[in-house]
């Protein structure tokens, strides 16, 4: 299996469009101890896909426009092509669905999204009806929970990969908050592997806890988990906010309970901290909170990093 991640960054990407903290002002500075950041987005293929064979894009970030012209994997080989043979979504978030719209051009689509998440964007945005321009331009396939599911592109081609979805503790979307109830669909972590060499990855991009996951966590091949804040208090710290981490369904990275202690003693192969916030210390080469997620045996996502499992 081959991951590569497509964008690194939580909602806003690094620097943040409209933010001047220290962060973003020193890599819009060229700071070489600091690299921009697209918005989190990742695409998988299966053991012995080519160069140009299709995989699966976890996350349609507002930036993959921007991502497939630096991915030359993803390039189209003939007249209408893509590399993307099926896109699943953990949640229905702007920052993870907003990239479906720019993937209208008449292309024949295969989603993968639980129904809590169709249901909000489908039974609820009417600009969702751009990629419904003709019988078949969108095929939704259910992602059920605690199940698992072949992926196949739009034809029903199997892409080597299968997926099993868990309820990660999370929340609505912020658009949806106060006009649907909360489910256990409306966040989930992503259990994907290969077909042929049976190894898994997770991708777990936003949790308000771990708990509920560790288990299921112990011995799996390579982890992308969320590294969106180092702090419980970080953007109300820096007056960049009034909410706490987990109010926004993020597990610091940081502290006595957070992610690095959670996930501590856990037998994992490859551990990558992504979805980082413009605000998080760890993005700097050189903090000191750079060297504790280091020790702990984590490293921190970039753009265009590949994992080869």
């Amino acid at each position: 299996m081959r991951a590569r991640i497509l964008g690194s960054a939580a909602g806003g990407a690094f620097p943040q469009w409209n933010c001047a903290c220290a962060q973003c002002k020193r890599v819009r500075s060229g700071d070489a101890d600091l690299v921009a950041r697209t918005q989190d987005s990742v695409f998988v293929r299966a053991k012995g896909a080519g160069p140009s064979s299709r995989g699966v894009l976890l996350n349609a970030s507002p930036d993959i426009l921007a991502q497939i012209a630096a991915t030359p994997e993803l390039w189209p080989t003939s007249p209408r092509d893509t590399g993307i043979g099926a896109i699943v979504l953990t949640n229905g978030d702007i920052d993870h669905t907003a990239g479906l719209f720019s993937l209208r051009e008449s292309q024949p689509l295969a989603i993968y999204a639980t129904d809590a998440v169709r249901e909000g964007l489908v039974g609820r945005n009417a600009m969702m009806r751009t990629l419904a321009r003709f019988e078949g331009h969108v095929v939704w396939r259910p992602l059920r929970l605690d199940a698992d599911t072949v992926l196949a592109d739009v034809t029903g081609a199997p892409l080597g990969l299968h997926v099993r979805a868990r309820a990660a503790p999370g929340k609505l979307p912020v658009h949806l908050v106060g006009t649907s109830e909360p489910s256990p669909e409306d966040n989930v972590a992503l259990w994907i592997t290969d077909a042929t060499s049976k190894v898994t990855l997770v991708y777990a991009s936003a949790a308000a806890s771990a708990a509920p996951l560790r288990a299921h966590l112990d011995g799996v091949d390579a982890l992308l988990w969320d590294g969106s804040f180092w702090s419980s208090d970080e953007l109300i710290r820096l007056g960049l906010g009034t909410s706490r981490a987990e109010d926004m369904a993020h597990l610091p990275v940081g502290g006595f309970e957070g992610g690095l202690a959670a996930l501590a003693g856990l037998r994992i192969g490859t551990r990558v901290l992504t979805h980082v916030n413009n605000t998080n210390p760890i993005l700097d080469a050189r903090s000191p909170e750079r060297k504790q997620v280091e020790d702990a045996g984590f490293v921190v996502a970039t753009d265009g990093m590949e994992i080869v499992l």
